[in-house]
């Protein structure tokens, strides 16, 4: 064992206590899982086994979070733009984060829930996504929020259509729906309605930008953005994240 790795036990069990001792806990967590790729090509591995990495990273991160007490999780691990990708490299990122989704399904411990434009996948992976989710719907645990095939314009285009459908449904005309229209109909449609804004949102890999993820949630979410690609994300960088949440005063846009 190396000397960082004796002196940051010590140090990540000072954080741990004084976190459940005095740290206000996030309730919802979004993560930005980024740095796969560039992780791979440091190490001289292939995007793929990068990507694999990054998968295997995930139930480690929520168990983290579920020992921290936090309820809801969102992890975006494919975004609409990725959809773009060459169709040999999309079908292998698909294809690992089904598996992942499907062994946090078999974990039993958390509930699941896709939150994505289903209809702009393939049809097989958006098949295997539903699946694994239905197959946690009785689970009580951690909210877990898969973000695959997620945008966030596209999720407020989407609460929008949602919203005139709605609307057209009960035979109200565009006028009368315009008349009324207010930011609470945006909420309500969204694909994460019902649960609580995210408190926090971390993004690894050093880049220092949302690139639309829960744009209209974050509105007054706290960020923290960790060098670490995402399959070196460790404990600590977890606790210094509700750490550095802690210590800011929230002001919720006043």
């Amino acid at each position: 064992m190396g000397l960082r790795s004796l002196l940051y036990g010590p140090y990540e069990r000072q954080l741990a206590r004084t976190l459940r001792d005095e740290g206000e806990i996030p309730r919802h967590i979004g993560v930005i899982l980024d740095g796969n790729r560039r992780w791979a090509k440091a190490s001289g591995e292939s995007a793929a086994h990068g990507h694999r990495r990054g998968a295997d990273k995930i139930s480690e991160v929520l168990g983290w979070s579920e020992e921290a007490g936090v309820e809801v999780v969102t992890l975006w691990m494919l975004s609409t733009d990725n959809l773009g990708r060459d169709a040999a490299e999309l079908d292998a990122l698909l294809e690992i984060i089904c598996s992942a989704v499907e062994t946090l399904a078999d974990d039993g411990r958390w509930r699941l829930q896709h939150v994505g434009a289903a209809d702009l996948l393939p049809a097989d992976a958006s098949a295997r996504l539903g699946a694994a989710v239905a197959r946690t719907s009785g689970n009580t645990g951690l909210h877990v929020n898969i973000a695959v095939g997620y945008g966030g314009r596209h999720e407020i285009a989407d609460a929008v259509r949602s919203f005139l459908r709605s609307g057209a449904s009960e035979g109200k005309s565009v006028e009368e729906m315009a008349e009324t229209f207010s930011v609470e109909h945006i909420a309500e449609h969204l694909y994460t309605k019902g649960q609580p804004d995210p408190d926090l949102v971390i993004r690894t890999s050093g880049e220092q930008r949302l690139s639309g993820f829960l744009m209209w949630q974050s509105a007054h979410s706290e960020f923290y953005f960790c060098d670490a690609y995402w399959p070196d994300f460790r404990h600590v960088d977890f606790l210094r994240a509700l750490r550095a949440f802690s210590q800011r005063e929230r002001r919720h846009g006043r």
